[in-house]
């Protein structure tokens, strides 16, 4: 075969090769994307993380305390959680004398102060109040916040015979929110008045009350009547919020109504 034709028939298989479609496992190999990220162009510095920077350390040390009081009362303490630079621990409503006064007499805890007892509502949770009390520790310069939960007829318990401070507190719990704090030694109402209706600040409670409050000059005093929010009627034709009662009526005087200067007298 003379080598012209040996060449053309080469050159025929290499075009027909080169033509054929790529194998799947090929193209994976020669198709693979680079997934390197591309560098940005700014060259400000973006602003810092304040939980990875500022309150790295801090979490870090409230997790290890968190974890050494749930070793300690792994009977009473359910969880705990830190935020920040904040530790809360979760328990049920039989737990709040034994922890508190754990976390008031322990060495490691010394919370001998009560900064604060509040209350909050969640009407869709079957236990709709929380309760939290927030302590202090004067000696190891911390705080640490407990939570409990409780319904509207489910009694928590006092934490007066522990904190004196706590009384007011949870007179104003009792007040706002209707928790009843059992063993109290004068839960009463300590904001609204005595024959007040209903807890303000539960969700439930509408913004106008169920009534309202006035001095009556003739009984010289003050005087409970229910709410009534009346309303003047009005003709709406929802034609346009600014023509509500049709074109109305003129009643400025001859004296003040405009002059043409066309027709005044010269």
């Amino acid at each position: 075969m003379p080598t012209m034709s040996v060449f053309r028939i080469c050159s025929r298989g290499a075009r027909l090769l080169r033509s054929a479609p790529v194998s799947a496992s090929r193209r994976q190999v020669h198709s693979t994307p680079n997934l390197r990220a591309s560098t940005p162009p700014f060259t400000e510095p973006t602003s810092p993380n304040l939980t990875l920077t500022k309150y790295a350390e801090a979490a870090e040390s409230l997790h290890s305390y968190g974890a050494y009081l749930l070793q300690c009362l792994p009977k009473y303490i359910q969880q705990f959680s830190v935020l920040k630079d904040e530790l809360t621990l979760y328990l049920a409503p039989s737990a709040v004398v034994p922890v508190l006064t754990f976390l008031r007499d322990h060495s490691q805890c010394q919370f001998k102060s009560v900064v604060d007892i509040s209350g909050v509502d969640f009407p869709e949770r079957d236990k709709r109040f929380e309760v939290v009390y927030h302590l202090l520790s004067v000696k190891h310069a911390g705080r640490i916040r407990v939570k409990t939960y409780a319904s509207e007829t489910d009694p928590v318990p006092s934490a007066t015979s522990l904190f004196r401070g706590a009384d007011w507190y949870e007179r104003e719990a009792w007040d706002l929110f209707g928790i009843f704090f059992k063993d109290h030694p004068d839960l009463r109402r300590i904001l609204t008045d005595y024959g007040f209706e209903g807890h303000p600040l539960r969700k439930d409670f509408p913004l106008t009350g169920y009534s309202e409050i006035r001095y009556d000059e003739e009984s010289k005093r003050v005087v409970y009547e229910p709410l009534q929010m009346t309303q003047a009627f009005r003709n709406f034709e929802s034609l346009s919020p600014w023509e509500q009662i049709g074109e109305g009526t003129e009643h400025t005087p001859e004296s003040l109504k405009r002059v043409d200067p066309g027709t005044m007298k010269k």
